[in-house]
């Protein structure tokens, strides 16, 4: 489990890596990440919860709503849920990839065929120099279970076609060359997959805020995928079905703290959440315009939340800090203030001003969305917030599970008999002190950069 915290740049910590003991109900999972935010005192202070799809993990989350109870939870707890959008853009492209693949069967036994040996590697190397062309990426057989190594595979072989042509002339043991229907289809499944796998990529990052493009992401592939079921080929039609299938099947709600996170980036605001729903539904008009209003409304709602807090707050801080004659004073200021406001004056909430101002442009070099709404907390406290809280929600588990693969060599066979506690022990004091070098390097630069601008 890892704690996240974005201010100036973003930072995931490792809070606990511990034994979970069989049997892993969801009763189970739900109260061990229950009990260790409790330890930490952050089981009042959640948001959102991000965890791959399993069905047990899936399970947990009602349990732990009940555990907290939802008076302590955003909106009691109906925006705890947070799918992680790498896992299911993994499912979408895997159920696609499983129409195509007879398709590119022939070039998968090429590149098996030319990387079967160190003596054929050397062979195709030599061809490609013969036809005088730059081997930049080595050819590598995909993994068959994850679809972004057959893109690769795809994307460096296509490129090298005129090599395997050349190559069945030199070996005639080789006898799998692609067609050229097979070497065009394939060239076009590559520019398909490379949407997913530049999503993929961005979704993935750690040094930079991630929920204010996730909404828009997957409005743009729904529409990718709208786009693949009347392409013309009957193959890409067919993947295109399984993959809309499944998009509907873990997206259809995706709608919430994700397109919230979108209208408070300053940049878009409401004008792109209804182009995302335009790409989503394929359709115009009325159902967006209602679908963008939902989204407002969920905002105006979190806003009522978070004032009933501040209020709170204010009061607790009033009744110990300020006398009773100047709260009578001010109570009946506020009263003559308002008498004397014109009737007529609609009055603007904050959110109202937010929305219409203006955008801030799309070509602002080194914006950082969490930076400006510092700037912005005299004009709009509450939605920064707001703001500050949903930009610190992670849409993937990418970082958490690069953890278990830090774990094989913390627990080697060599070191098999180490404690849970001591594992864990171990693997967050390593995660804690990489990320205070790389905190200390960033407050090193700055102090540079500033010693520099004085010197000059």
């Amino acid at each position: 489990m890892r704690y996240n915290l974005k201010s100036d740049y973003t930072r995931c910590y490792m809070y606990r890596f511990i034994y979970v003991p069989a049997p892993h109900t969801s009763e189970v999972i739900g109260e061990e990440l229950y009990e260790s935010l409790v330890d930490w005192n952050l089981d009042e202070k959640i948001s959102t919860i991000t965890h791959d799809n399993c069905t047990t993990n899936n399970a947990a989350i009602p349990y732990l709503v009940r555990k907290i109870g939802k008076s302590k939870l955003i909106n009691e707890g109906k925006l705890l849920h947070m799918r992680c959008c790498a896992h299911i853009l993994n499912l979408i492209v895997k159920d696609g990839l499983e129409h195509i693949k007879t398709a590119i069967e022939n070039i998968r036994e090429s590149v098996a065929y030319w990387t079967a040996t160190p003596k054929r590697i050397e062979k195709f190397e030599e061809i490609a120099k013969f036809v005088k062309v730059s081997l930049d990426h080595k050819i590598n057989l995909d993994c068959k279970t994850r679809w972004n190594s057959t893109f690769k595979m795809l994307s460096v072989a296509v490129p090298y076609k005129v090599v395997f042509i050349r190559a069945s002339r030199v070996d005639k043991q080789y006898t799998c060359l692609p067609s050229e229907e097979e070497w065009n289809f394939a060239a076009d499944v590559v520019e398909w997959l490379r949407v997913f796998n530049d999503i993929t990529l961005l979704f993935s990052g750690t040094e930079y805020v991630t929920a204010n493009i996730y909404f828009i992401k997957i409005c743009e592939i729904r529409k990718k995928i709208r786009q693949w079921s009347t392409c013309g080929s009957t193959k890409i039609e067919e993947m295109s079905v399984s993959m809309i299938a499944k998009f509907d099947k873990y997206w259809s709600d995706i709608q919430g703290l994700m397109g919230i996170a979108t209208l408070l980036d300053p940049r878009l605001k409401k004008l792109s959440l209804l182009m995302c729903f335009e790409w989503l539904t394929g359709t115009t008009g009325y159902i967006c315009e209602d679908k963008a209003a939902e989204i407002i409304d969920l905002l105006t709602k979190l806003m009522i939340e978070y004032h009933v807090e501040e209020d709170c707050d204010n009061s607790e801080l009033a009744a110990t800090a300020a006398p009773t004659e100047d709260l009578e004073f001010l109570s009946s200021f506020s009263a003559r203030v308002a008498s004397t406001r014109p009737s007529a004056v609609r009055f603007k909430s904050e959110l109202d001003r937010y929305l219409e101002d203006e955008l801030v442009s799309l070509e602002t070099k080194g914006f950082k969305v969490v930076d400006w709404w510092k700037v912005a907390e005299v004009r709009y406290p509450t939605l920064r917030r707001i703001a500050k809280n949903i930009y610190a929600i992670p849409i993937t588990i990418v970082a958490s599970e690069s953890s278990f693969s830090t774990n094989g060599r913390v627990l080697s066979k060599h070191r098999s008999r180490l404690t849970s506690k001591m594992i864990e022990a171990l693997m967050c004091s390593q995660d804690w002190l990489r990320n205070k070098y790389k905190i200390m390097s960033i407050l090193l630069f700055c102090t540079l950069v500033l010693f520099t601008l004085i010197l000059s």
